[in-house]
């Protein structure tokens, strides 16, 4: 080739790789939130390409129950999209490890998140972050507002306000004092233990010193929740024993009951089918001015492909993901499912900001069995499950739930043996 043809190829080379870089990069993102498709369509999307042009984004979600294997069959063919929805601990851990997650440690929107937040998207070390946190689910109680005032009581703020509303309910006689039921297990467990156990093992505190073995599952602090969740049984109504979550769900929307174990996550649902006017309350502290714990669950992030050809342009969405913007644009959307970065935000479902204030009033921490400690058999999150209905049904001492629980954490976990 001489001069001048080698000239013109360079400048023809350099001409396309200019109208290459003019053209959007298109970001897929991989996730299980396929009901969420027309919150991404309709208001992620349009906000975040108006602050970002060059960048467009396609949101394609898999059905929840395939979404592992689906997403583990695309990243194995190398067909993944740019952006993975991560699911919290092990899970999303696995893919860091199989070299899938980006470690984005050092981008600028992790900055915004506190070590509670990135617990559930990081090695157990904490030294490597693959998930921006996206969302959170919050765990408390909510209460029919008109039975409240119907029966005459306040919201309760301790243990002994809670259980003598408790009573004034059942004395009245009008409303079932607390809907739930134990035939399905879980609930037991996520809505009650995990709900009134930070109070006493002072949230991260405790859950902390169990992953280290400095505390037992034997110790006062984790037995206690057993022995106030021993108390709740006359409440529950009669037949809790076979009622189901959704006989909860809709004894507490048709007015049936004054106050529901809740998560977060009930909210917009609750607010499609009850008629009447909801609050909410945090799991009431043993005694005044003591304090408050919340279960502030980590639920849902979002990473980056390790293979992406268009890191960059994944970086600025993961960063943009940790904004004040989509922290309130999401929220809003998905009332109950709260943004866990430190950026401001207002929300407009009053039930949700009742919920998402108590982040300013109690301290946050998760799920005590989610981190490591239900990776062995047995696993400690089933056999809490267990563990919870035995308490309400009487059917084992809360000691003896702590000591089985015990013996089984040791039996496999090197910090409790």
């Amino acid at each position: 080739m001489n001069k001048l043809k080698l000239i013109g190829a360079m400048l023809a080379t350099t001409a396309i790789a200019g109208a290459a870089a003019a053209q959007d990069v298109t970001l897929t993102i991989e996730s299980w939130r396929n009901d969420d498709l027309a919150i991404w369509q309709d208001k992620i999307i349009p906000a975040f390409e108006e602050a970002n042009p060059g960048i467009k984004l396609k949101f394609t979600p898999s059905a929840p129950a395939e979404y592992n294997a689906v997403l583990n069959s695309k990243l194995d063919a190398g067909s993944a999209g740019d952006i993975i929805t991560c699911r919290p601990f092990d899970a999303s851990l696995a893919l860091y490890e199989a070299g899938h997650l980006a470690n984005i440690s050092d981008i600028e929107g992790m900055k915004n998140y506190s070590d509670v937040a990135k617990s559930g998207w990081s090695t157990d070390d904490g030294s490597a972050q693959y998930c921006v946190p996206m969302a959170s689910v919050i765990h408390g109680f909510i209460y029919n507002k008109d039975a409240f005032a119907e029966v005459g009581i306040d919201v309760p703020k301790t243990e002994a306000e809670f259980f003598a509303a408790l009573d004034k309910i059942k004395e009245d006689g009008n409303y079932i004092p607390m809907a739930m039921g134990t035939n399905d297990q879980w609930e037991a467990a996520t809505m009650g233990y995990n709900n009134i156990g930070p109070n006493y093992w002072k949230g991260e505190e405790g859950r902390l010193a169990l992953l280290s073995g400095a505390q037992k599952l034997t110790d006062e602090a984790w037995v206690a929740p057993y022995r106030q969740l021993a108390k709740w049984a006359p409440y529950l109504g009669d037949g809790y024993e076979a009622q189901t979550y959704p006989d909860s769900q809709n004894i507490f929307t048709l007015g049936r009951a004054a106050i529901y174990p809740a998560g977060s996550w009930e909210i917009a649902g609750f607010n499609d089918l009850a008629d009447f006017e909801m609050g909410a309350f945090y799991p009431p502290v043993q005694n005044a001015g003591d304090t408050c714990y919340i279960s502030d669950h980590t639920d849902i992030g979002i990473g980056m492909n390790a293979n992406t050809p268009n890191a960059e342009a994944a970086t600025v969405f993961l960063n943009w993901v940790g904004s004040s913007e989509f922290a309130t644009i999401f929220a809003n959307a998905l009332p109950g499912f709260f943004p866990l970065s430190n950026a401001a935000v207002t929300l407009d479902d009053p039930l949700a900001q009742e919920f998402i204030s108590w982040r300013g009033e109690c301290e946050s921490s998760i799920r005590s069995t989610y981190q490591v400690l239900s990776r062995g058999t047995p696993n400690l999150e089933n056999e809490t499950w267990n563990a919870s209905v035995a308490a309400i049904k009487g059917t084992e001492t809360p000691e003896e739930a702590g000591q089985r629980l015990q013996d089984g954490l040791a039996s496999w976990y090197a910090p409790q043996q």
